[in-house]
């Protein structure tokens, strides 16, 4: 027998939907609603690439030079995207995770991080995944388990399918009235409104040629006190991610620098952060967590949106 690149699958569904996870990454590698993709995935014989339905943990995005301090002991990280000098999207994507409990319609994934170069403290993680009418929503939970205080963020990276063959011509909707400038590493190098710039889609419109690949903040929220992105079909379908308030900014991202060229652009990468990309250093959205102190943050996708 021939493993399965990313480990174990599980399935769930509620009537038309159906989600495919994975063993590796506690990952969400497929989506349909009604027969239609709702995110840009890949399939079980695949290899997941550009961070497709990772969750990222304990940091999302990118740490500068994959060093930094903290409480005055300055730590060095594996360089996970050395052509940057950086470390990307945390330490649990490739891990295995393992499944807590599985039904129809939920399925909960469990892993322990524990201390490596860079990263002295252990931490007991659980995403969970759940279905019902209105769509799916993820939760995330993770306890410090170390003998002191560590930095935290969390993030997760899937990319939304308008059911265009390419983006350009699907319609986008963000929420943000400031976004986060970067330099080549993809570092944030401060704040800007969007008010007048190529960025600005609090309006829904269509994307267009414009490549993004930065983090949104000051997020407009719902009644309910969610942010939602919204990629539109102009046939009149649409989907939407959004993000509860322990989710201060998003990332956008058009895929325009993906490795593989016939994946660019087929999925717009919205990822809902905890805290700005390269936090361990500016300390943007930055947790502490105490010893013993448990983190919850929720995010989910609206497939009918």
């Amino acid at each position: 027998m021939i493993a399965l690149p990313s480990g174990s699958q599980y399935r769930i569904h509620c009537g038309e939907q159906a989600v495919q996870l994975t063993e590796v990454g506690a990952g969400l590698r497929s989506y349909t609603a009604d027969t239609r993709r709702v995110i840009d995935g890949y399939s079980r014989y695949e290899m997941c690439t550009g961070a497709r339905g990772h969750s990222m943990i304990p940091w999302p995005n990118r740490i500068r030079s994959g060093s930094y301090n903290w409480a005055g002991i300055p730590h060095q990280l594996d360089l996970t995207e050395p052509e940057a000098l950086g470390a990307i999207h945390g330490l649990t994507r490739w891990a295995s995770w393992r499944c807590l409990d599985s039904h129809a319609d939920t399925t909960s994934f469990g892993h322990t991080v524990h201390p490596c170069p860079g990263w002295p403290w252990t931490l007991e993680c659980r995403i969970g995944y759940a279905l019902d009418d209105h769509g799916l929503t993820v939760t995330t939970t993770t306890t410090n388990l170390g003998p002191t205080a560590c930095p935290y963020g969390t993030g997760a990276h899937p990319y939304l399918a308008a059911g265009t063959p390419v983006i350009d011509t699907a319609h986008v909707q963000v929420p943000g009235s400031v976004f986060l400038p970067v330099d080549e590493a993809g570092i944030p190098t401060g704040r800007q409104l969007v008010e007048g710039t190529a960025y600005d889609m609090r309006v829904q419109q269509p994307l267009g040629d414009r490549q993004i690949d930065v983090a949104y903040t000051d997020l407009h929220r719902d009644e309910f006190g969610r942010a939602r992105v919204r990629l539109a079909n102009p046939d009149g379908s649409a989907v939407a991610l959004w993000a509860d308030e322990t989710y201060p900014y998003l990332e956008i991202f058009t895929g325009d620098s993906l490795p593989e060229a016939g994946r660019r652009r087929t999925g717009l990468g919205v990822e809902p952060m905890t805290c700005a990309p390269d936090a361990f250093h500016s300390g943007a959205g930055l947790i502490t967590l105490q010893v013993g102190q448990t983190h919850r943050s929720r995010w989910g996708i609206d497939p009918y949106d």
